[in-house]
């Protein structure tokens, strides 16, 4: 084996020695092990077997259950699971003798131990992935589901997991007619795990170095600062229903410049090769940002893998700041006065107006009456939420744009005057 090789499956064994540690770590807390963890510790206390022996068993199951979806797509490099299932069981069993002194005596207690077991696994979840030799049994499936059924790997991982929590509770109470092995630390594991192990991905440095590992940079967001006093590039944020798309199409029509708005999804479309449709249905949306962040740190799993909503964003990036080299022009929408932050021929507007004429225009175009405020407040918030998350501001805070424009005052004629004379006052300003 090359040095190289020997090195990372080291680094490997060390990381599942790790992620054994905290796992022994979270049984003694007694709030419940993560969710991977929760079926063989179940199956532990209902039958005379050792939790890393049941661990063996129920990671081979998981291994055989990907051969079956994958078939002939299956890798058979990818057995070298087996073995790491094995080493990891008898990891489980040696740290739950070497922890066998540990007490808890108060529920406070048992939350410090909680918390530490899940920075302990985070600490061996980010070795192992840095070692990039396979994945766990449990990634595996998930990687697994991924490409046979062509869902997003974190919504199968999020599956995988919900799946073996439903298991760990169903035998719970078949075996010990209680619940046992899943409280509120799992929940806390599957919350804090991922993002722990990011965490230290983006701090720790030396595993790269020792490993030889490409550093993989952040992708940067503000890429560079475009200076031609000949372009005019006006950005145009709004709330859904105030008319900012047919606001910013009475602007570019009378500038004579481009404009861009459902346009960019076929162009994001050819620049990241995904589907117009993909594109549409998952641009500029968040339902809620803390699920998101939840679902974002499974990756962490994955060889630090990119989720695909932020290559989308990035690719999304990419073409505004491409189109904004080439000419003039406006942009609705995505986030465009951030991605084109230190562009100093950007002009950033937001247009908002009261709630009564934004549902009245919704309905106008088509939106069940029923059901409009309801909508509104839907487009509303997973537009708030996607700044949020990306841009890490607030959405629609007057800070962030030079005019803001009350559209329901005015209406679309006016406001699209009332922004091209602030831009005129703006550039001749400077």
């Amino acid at each position: 084996m090359r040095k190289d090789g020997f090195l990372r499956c080291t680094v490997l064994v060390i990381g599942l020695f790790v992620m054994a540690l905290g796992v022994a770590l979270s049984v003694k807390a007694n709030l419940g092990t993560s969710p991977v963890s929760c079926v063989p510790y179940v199956y532990s206390l209902g039958f005379p077997l050792s939790m890393g022996l049941i661990s063996i068993i129920v990671n081979v199951i998981i291994i055989l259950l990907q051969i079956a979806l994958l078939r002939k797509d299956y890798q058979l490099m990818q057995l070298i699971q087996l073995p790491v299932a094995l080493i990891f069981g008898f990891f489980i069993d040696f740290a739950m003798f070497l922890e066998s002194g540990i007490q808890t005596s108060n529920y406070l207690l048992q939350w410090v131990f909680c918390l530490l077991s899940c920075a302990i696994i985070a600490f061996g979840v980010f070795l192992e992935v840095k070692a990039n030799v396979t994945y766990l049994a449990g990634e595996g499936l998930a990687l697994a589901i991924s490409k046979a059924f062509h869902k997003e790997f974190g919504k199968a991982k999020v599956g995988v997991d919900g799946a073996l929590v439903v298991i760990g509770i169903i035998s719970s109470f078949v075996l010990l007619h209680k619940l046992e092995g899943i409280r509120e630390g799992t929940i806390a594991a599957a919350l804090l795990v991922g993002t722990i192990a990011r965490f230290y991905s983006k701090k720790i440095k030396f595993v790269d170095i020792l490993l030889g590992n490409k550093e993989k940079k952040e992708p940067e967001m503000q890429a560079y600062t475009v200076d031609d006093g000949n372009k005019i590039i006006i950005t145009i944020a709004r709330e859904y229903g105030s008319g900012g798309h047919e606001i910013g199409e009475i602007v570019a029509k009378k500038l004579g410049i481009s404009f861009y708005d459902t346009k960019l999804i076929d162009l994001s479309a050819a620049e990241g090769g995904l589907t117009p449709e993909y594109v549409k249905e998952h641009e500029q949306k968040l339902t809620n940002s803390l699920l998101f962040d939840l679902y974002e740190q499974n990756y962490a799993y994955v060889n630090e893998e990119m989720p695909p909503l932020d290559i989308l964003f990035m690719v999304q990036s990419k073409v505004i700041r491409d189109i904004c080299e080439k000419e003039s022009c406006v942009i609705v929408g995505r986030c465009a006065d951030y991605v084109l932050k230190g562009n100093s021929n950007c002009f950033n507007t937001f247009v908002h107006a009261d709630k009564k004429y934004r549902i009245q225009r919704i309905i106008n175009e088509g939106i069940d009456p029923s059901m409009a405020e309801k909508e509104l407040e839907r487009k509303d918030r997973d537009r708030a939420n996607y700044c949020k998350h990306y841009t890490h501001g607030i959405w629609g805070m007057a800070t962030n744009y030079n005019l803001t424009v009350d559209s329901s005052s005015f209406g679309p004629e006016v406001s699209a005057t009332l922004i091209i004379d602030a831009l005129y006052k703006h550039v001749k300003k400077e």
